[in-house]
């Protein structure tokens, strides 16, 4: 099953004056629990395609579907109640808010949805133990390590088990034994509970984990790899 369908997407920077196509004609298609690396140098296109994807940013021309759902065709409050719902991100400066607890930034999502507070609790504490920071549960985003935080940026990403992960260079600020603690969690997650991740990288530890790996120069595809 299809999660998203990304037909002929084109992102034009400049239109009235010196344009420049981020993405050309892109079409691509992500099933189902897939666990996919978006590569290629800096300036190809790859974040301009996962923000596309994420709803983040509006295609010049294409479409994204999203679970049937077409995405550049919502307006922007139903955009955001979609993208609430459905979609998990996590960033390379983790984005977590610096009052709220680590197990408060976690529930933070399931909140805004309005879920009672003993789900909250219950999956919080969940995703807390699957990502081994239990102890981390009452600390404040800076009382904890690089690693530390982007568990906390993943567990929240999952609370509202979405239908899919996006990760843009989620390891770029991480040391070497926190990225391969943190990709062998997310791919046991991958594995487990068949959740959907797409990450924009540069890191080979990053591509040498991935099912699938999408190479763009220029905005454009220029291999599509499935191992």
């Amino acid at each position: 099953m299809n999660v998203i369908e990304a037909t002929h997407l084109v992102k034009t920077y400049n239109p009235d004056t010196i344009p420049v196509k981020a993405v050309n004609d892109i079409s691509v298609e992500i099933k189902e629990g897939e666990f996919t690396a978006v590569v290629g140098p800096s300036g190809s296109g790859k974040t301009t395609l996962l923000n596309m994807i994420g709803g983040l940013d509006t295609p010049t021309e294409g479409s994204v579907i999203v679970n049937g759902v077409e995405i550049d065709m919502l307006s922007q409050s139903e955009l955001t109640d979609f993208r609430m719902n459905n979609i998990g991100f996590v960033f390379q400066s983790y984005n977590l808010i610096p009052v709220m607890t680590a197990k408060e930034n976690i529930e933070f999502i399931m909140l805004l949805q309005k879920s009672d507070k003993s789900l909250r609790d219950s999956r919080a504490n969940e995703l807390m133990e699957k990502m081994g920071i239990s102890e981390t549960s009452k600390r404040r985003p800076s009382e904890l390590s690089g690693g530390q935080q982007q568990r906390v940026a993943v567990a929240r990403a999952l609370a509202s088990k979405p239908k899919f992960i996006l990760a843009d260079e989620p390891t770029a600020n991480l040391d070497s034994q926190s990225t391969e603690s943190l990709l062998d969690i997310m791919a046991k997650m991958n594995e487990e509970e068949n959740v959907t991740f797409i990450f924009s990288t540069h890191d080979q530890r990053v591509i040498d984990k991935a099912k699938r790996v999408i190479t763009i120069v220029d905005g454009k595809i220029e291999s599509d790899e499935t191992r």
